[in-house]
């Protein structure tokens, strides 16, 4: 437990739970998507560097938040295979999602491979949780190693992140380029470049076999 940080957080967990609280001590490594202390944040970002997307050359040239507000470089994945996901908690998907994401996760951990997931609270409520120790709450609890965890955001609408107006721009989607649920993938290759898109029923096992080839 040496590389652990173990912090001690209030939690409010399910913010359909009757207002009910409970504190959830946990310690937690990188695979939960945080390597630090995270405070709270229930704002939903929006902003990227590259509001004119249609005109982006690839995904580093984008700037996401982290779950704590801070700006995070896309750059700081070049030459990296990335599986980009909007996550969601009290999905129906999320059981099956959340397992095969680990194991994704787990079998390309010393692999040039790492999924990016993007909480989204736009299809039905189900991602009630909000940024910082709620979030790392919730997926430790889930026991969800989803990659690196990013701060919430729209994914559709004039108020979705660039990055994913340009994903849906680069990889349109079966009757509209909208995000149509919760757990959507878009695989992007070494090159930053969106090179497939699977809709929310498939299930990560499944797309190993693509994986695999981008990395060679």
């Amino acid at each position: 437990m040496s590389n652990f940080t173990t912090f001690r957080a209030l939690a409010t967990i399910g913010r359909n739970t009757l207002g009910r609280f409970q504190y959830c001590a946990f310690s937690y490594p990188n695979q939960y998507g945080v390597n630090r202390l995270y405070s709270q944040s229930t704002t939903t970002q929006t902003d990227g560097t590259m509001e004119d997307y249609k005109n982006a050359k690839s995904v580093y040239d984008f700037t996401v938040k982290d779950s704590q507000g801070a700006d995070v470089s896309l750059e700081k994945y070049r030459g990296k295979v990335l599986l980009i996901v909007n996550i969601a908690s009290q999905c129906g998907l999320t059981k099956g999602n959340y397992a095969e994401l680990t194991e994704l996760s787990q079998k390309y951990a010393d692999k040039d491979f790492k999924i990016l997931s993007f909480p989204c609270n736009q299809f039905g409520g189900q991602m009630p949780e909000g940024d910082g120790e709620e979030m790392v709450c919730h997926l430790r609890s889930a026991k969800a190693e989803v990659g690196d965890v990013f701060a919430k955001i729209d994914v559709n609408g004039d108020g979705a992140h660039p990055l994913y107006k340009y994903l849906k721009h680069k990889q349109g989607g079966t009757l509209g380029d909208s995000i149509k649920w919760n757990f959507a993938k878009f695989l992007v290759n070494k090159d930053g470049q969106p090179v497939d898109r699977y809709a929310p029923t498939t299930s990560p096992s499944s797309i190993v076999k693509d994986i695999d080839k981008l990395l060679g």
